[in-house]
C-alpha cells in the first residue's frame, strides 16, 4: 500500500512538472525573409531567416544556417517574397489626438474625450508599421495612461516613451493665446517661468510618469503668437531644464524653430531639436559638435496648407506655416549635407495617425538616400531613445519587432506607406 501511494505521488509530481514546463516554455517562430534590410551595416541581404523565441530575436542569418535550428512544432511565417525590416520608430508624435475642427477641439472636447479615443490612434500607428514611438506632449497625463495600458496588453499600440506636459513659458507656444484673459481652462499646466519653477515642474512630470522632457524653446506655428521662432526661455532657464532632467536620468527634446532658440537649446545639452525650421550655419555646427539629433517634420507642411483652412484654423496660423514650410525643408537639406545626425519624427497628430510613413519620400527628396531614411527610423531613432539594446535592428537579443513590405523600399521608398506585415514582440499584429 505504501509503495502504491509513493508511485501515485511520483506520477502526480511528474505530471505537474510536465504542465509547468509547458506553461513556461516560450513560443518559437521562424520567419523566412526573401530580403532583409540590415540597417546597422546599410545593406540588403537575401534568403535570410529569423528565429524568434517568445518576444525576442534569438538568431538571424542565412536560411540554410538558421532554419535547421528551429525546433519541431515551431511556427513558420513565410515572407520569402517580401522585404523585411525592423519595426519603424517615430520620434515625434502626439498620438493621443488629431485635429478636427479648430474651435470645437478647444471648446467642446474635454480631456475625457481625448482619452477615450487615444487607443484608436495608437492602433493605427502600430498597424502602419511603427512599433515604437516617442510621444512629445499630451495633456492630463493621458499619454502615461495609454503607454501603461499598451504595456499591460489592455490595448494595442506601439512601445511608447512619453513626455507628458510640455515645458513652456508664460505667453509662449504652450500657453493659449488669442483668447480673452478671462477664459480659464481647468487642466494641468506645463507653464513655468524661472529656474525654480522649471525644476519643480520637471519633478512633478517625472513623478507622474514622464520618460523624457519636452522643452518649448521657441515660438511655434500652430499657436496664435506673432513670432514663429523667437526664443521663449533664457539660456539659464534652458540649462536648468537639461540639468534637472539629467539628474533624473532622462533626456530633453526641444521644440525649436528659430535660429537663436535652437542654439540656446543645443548649448544647454538637449538630446534633440524638433522641427529646426530656421536653423543657421552656426546652429548646424553646434549640433554636430554636441551630437544632438535633428528631428524634422518635413511632411506635414503639405497637410497643413491643404486642410487647415477647411478645419477652421486662423489665417495667422496658416500664414506662419507658409513662411516656414519651404525654409524647413531647405534647412533640413543643409543639415543633412553637413552631417548632422537625423532621427525620424513626423509630428503625427498634426495630420492623421497612420500616415507616418508619408514622410520618408520627403526625406529622400530633400537629401537622404533611401537607406539613410530607413536608418533614421530604426538604428538612429533607437539611439536617440537610448533603446539600442531593444529596438531598431533585427539582431539577437532585441525585441521581435518586425515589418515587411511587398516591394523593395531601397528602389522606391514610398512602399513603406503600404506595410503588409507587422509583428511586435513576437506577436503578429497584421
Amino acid at each position: 500500500m505504501i509503495r502504491r501511494a509513493a508511485s501515485l505521488c511520483l506520477v502526480t509530481l511528474l505530471a505537474i512538472s510536465s504542465v509547468l514546463a509547458q506553461s513556461t516554455s516560450k513560443e518559437v517562430t521562424l520567419i523566412k525573409a526573401g530580403r532583409l534590410v540590415d540597417v546597422k551595416n546599410g545593406r540588403v541581404l537575401t534568403d535570410q531567416a529569423i528565429l524568434i523565441e517568445g518576444d525576442r530575436i534569438k538568431e538571424v542569418g542565412p536560411s540554410k544556417d538558421i532554419a535547421p535550428h528551429a525546433p519541431p512544432g515551431a511556427k513558420v511565417i513565410d515572407l520569402s517574397n517580401s522585404t523585411v525590416l525592423p519595426g519603424l520608430i517615430d520620434c515625434h508624435t502626439h498620438v493621443t489626438s488629431q485635429p478636427g475642427n479648430y474651435y470645437e477641439d478647444i471648446f467642446r472636447r474635454s480631456p475625457i474625450d481625448v482619452a477615450v479615443t487615444a487607443h484608436v490612434y495608437a492602433k493605427r500607428t502600430l498597424e502602419a508599421g511603427f512599433t515604437t514611438i516617442r510621444d512629445v506632449g499630451a495633456g492630463e497625463f493621458i499619454d502615461v495612461a495609454l503607454r501603461n495600458a499598451i504595456n499591460a496588453g489592455s490595448v494595442a499600440g506601439p512601445r511608447m516613451q512619453v513626455a507628458t506636459l510640455t515645458i513652456g513659458s508664460t505667453g509662449g507656444h504652450g500657453d493659449i493665446t488669442g483668447f480673452s484673459p478671462y477664459l480659464k481652462f481647468g487642466s494641468f499646466s506645463g507653464i513655468a517661468d524661472g529656474v525654480d519653477e522649471i525644476r519643480k515642474l520637471i519633478r512633478f512630470e517625472i513623478k507622474n510618469g514622464a520618460d523624457l522632457i519636452k522643452l518649448l524653446a521657441t515660438a511655434g506655428v500652430l499657436s496664435e503668437e506673432e513670432s514663429v521662432g523667437a526664443p521663449q526661455f533664457s539660456q539659464e532657464e534652458m540649462n536648468a531644464v537639461v540639468e534637472e532632467t539629467a539628474m533624473w536620468g532622462k533626456k530633453v527634446a526641444a521644440h525649436a524653430h528659430g535660429a537663436e532658440g535652437i542654439k540656446r537649446a543645443v548649448r544647454a545639452g538637449v538630446a534633440s531639436i524638433e522641427h529646426g525650421s530656421l536653423i543657421d550655419d552656426e546652429g548646424i555646427q553646434l549640433m554636430k559638435q554636441k551630437g544632438a539629433y535633428l528631428v524634422a517634420d518635413i511632411y506635414n507642411d503639405d497637410y497643413i496648407l491643404a486642410e487647415y483652412t477647411r478645419l477652421g484654423y486662423p489665417d495667422k496660423i496658416i500664414e506662419k506655416e507658409k513662411k516656414v514650410g519651404r525654409a524647413q525643408r531647405e534647412n533640413f537639406q543643409r543639415a543633412v549635407k553637413a552631417g548632422v545626425k537625423i532621427a525620424f519624427g513626423t509630428d503625427a497628430g498634426v495630420y492623421p495617425h497612420g500616415w507616418n510613413a508619408k514622410q520618408f519620400a520627403h526625406m529622400v527628396r530633400w537629401g537622404l538616400t533611401p537607406m539613410q531614411a530607413i536608418q533614421s527610423a530604426t538604428v538612429n531613432a533607437a539611439d536617440l531613445l537610448s533603446w539600442s539594446d531593444r529596438v531598431g535592428a533585427i539582431e539577437p537579443g532585441r525585441f521581435a519587432d518586425i515589418i515587411a513590405v511587398n516591394r523593395d523600399p531601397i528602389a522606391d521608398i514610398t512602399v513603406l506607406e503600404q506595410v503588409s506585415f507587422v509583428m511586435k514582440g513576437g506577436a503578429v499584429i497584421k
